[in-house]
């Protein structure tokens, strides 16, 4: 009883220090960021975390694997909501100087080629796949660590009928120009291609118009973004995939 009595009371001790400590360090950074707003504009997050909501609350997976969080908050979210969350990025390749994620700790990792080996029952991508440029090993490293029967949720710049490389680089491109990475439009013909050699199934597919151009980042972003039933005037989709596989 008294051990326990020890224990409980270096425990509190230990996490008062830390949240002291935490607020010393984060509060100042807080206020930096608050000051800074970094985004101009309000973007497509909340469509893309809102169907991803919809769906972690009718499975209710016991683990879920997120690729490619970056700096964003999302697998701390999911992590609030009850969820057993493990996160990867490429910390030291995407990344050109590396990155610290201060919501969640994120393990350096490559989705082409994971060392991870866990499986998972719901993996989600939100906005990461258009930026590796080997997206069918990228799908393919997903599956592996997806159980039979698990879902996959990806969310990504979409186009009916044609895949474009790097919108970035376009002639009339709204943004992007110098960005280090790309910026990929897939098509009906790439999810085909990965469905198809990863044995998945669509369960629900979005689609929403985001831009008043015929691409991603071409025109004005459309306020409110629209959720919309012809596929071919989409920018963004939003796909939950089922493993098929026994």
């Amino acid at each position: 009883m008294i051990k326990t009595f020890i224990t409980k009371l270096i425990r509190g001790t230990f996490f008062r220090l830390y949240r002291t400590l935490g607020r010393l360090y984060l509060a100042p950074m807080l206020l930096l960021e608050w000051k800074r707003q970094p985004y101009d504009s309000i973007n497509e997050r909340s469509i893309e975390y809102g169907f991803a909501l919809k769906w972690l609350s009718r499975i209710c997976p016991a683990e879920v694997f997120d690729v490619g969080p970056g700096q964003s908050a999302w697998p701390q979210i999911m992590a609030k909501c009850g969820f057993r969350v493990t996160a990867i990025d490429k910390v030291t390749g995407y990344w050109k100087s590396g990155y610290f994620n201060r919501h969640f700790y994120v393990m350096n990792d490559d989705i082409t080629n994971p060392k991870t080996t866990k499986q998972f029952d719901f993996i989600t991508c939100i906005s990461v796949l258009e930026h590796i440029p080997n997206h069918q090993d990228a799908v393919s490293g997903m599956f592996k660590l997806l159980k039979p029967g698990g879902h996959l949720l990806l969310t990504i710049p979409y186009n009916e009928k044609q895949y474009i490389g790097n919108v970035y680089k376009l002639p009339g491109a709204g943004y992007g120009q110098n960005f280090p990475h790309i910026c990929q439009v897939y098509s009906r013909k790439e999810i085909d291609a990965w469905l198809r050699e990863n044995q998945g199934e669509i369960i629900e597919q979005e689609y929403y118009r985001i831009f008043s151009g015929d691409f991603w980042t071409f025109g004005k972003r459309i306020y409110p973004p629209g959720k919309i039933k012809n596929r071919e005037k989409c920018h963004l989709t939003c796909l939950l995939i089922q493993n098929k596989t026994e």
